[in-house]
């Protein structure tokens, strides 16, 4: 989990392809709706994040059920979403990928066809709600690094 430019989807099959799991980018699962106004560089409200939270807490039913693991990356900013997500899957681990605002905003800026507008980190980190029991990993380190920091802190 962490706000635009953290890293979540570049750490998240990096880190799914050396597990072996199955990787899901929350990106995926919104509506159209939601896509076309962050497009326009308008933040979602609750009311839009609820069918998607809906459909990433299914595929982590699915994944748990079926007995499967899988990464699947999602901004997660509050303890109320990540209650959705979380409720019920002791399985699931939380890693919190944290940076400055500096080094999103130079991440974000370098984006080219990317439905989330640079304009619209300081709404995210305004929203963000640190997560606390999560794996924080610091994001200004390269990715194979941050993988392997990951790895073996689950493998504990």
């Amino acid at each position: 989990m962490g706000v635009a430019g953290s890293g979540k989807t570049t750490i998240g099959r990096q880190l799914a392809e050396e597990l072996g799991w199955k990787f899901a980018d929350a990106d995926q699962f919104h509506p159209p709706a939601n896509v076309a106004k962050m497009s326009a560089g308008t933040p979602l409200n609750d009311t839009d994040r609820a069918p998607w939270l809906a459909a990433i807490r299914l595929y982590l039913d699915a994944r748990l059920e079926k007995n499967e693991s899988a990464v699947v990356t999602c901004s997660a900013l509050t303890e109320k979403y990540r209650a959705v997500l979380l409720r019920g899957a002791e399985p699931v681990k939380l890693v919190y990928l944290r940076g400055t605002r500096e080094l999103l905003w130079s991440r974000i800026s370098g984006r080219q066809g990317h439905f989330m507008k640079p304009a619209m980190l300081d709404s995210q980190l305004a929203t963000l709600e640190e997560p606390t029991g999560a794996l924080v990993v610091d994001i200004a380190q390269p990715p194979a690094e941050i993988v392997a920091g990951i790895r073996s802190a689950i493998a504990a």
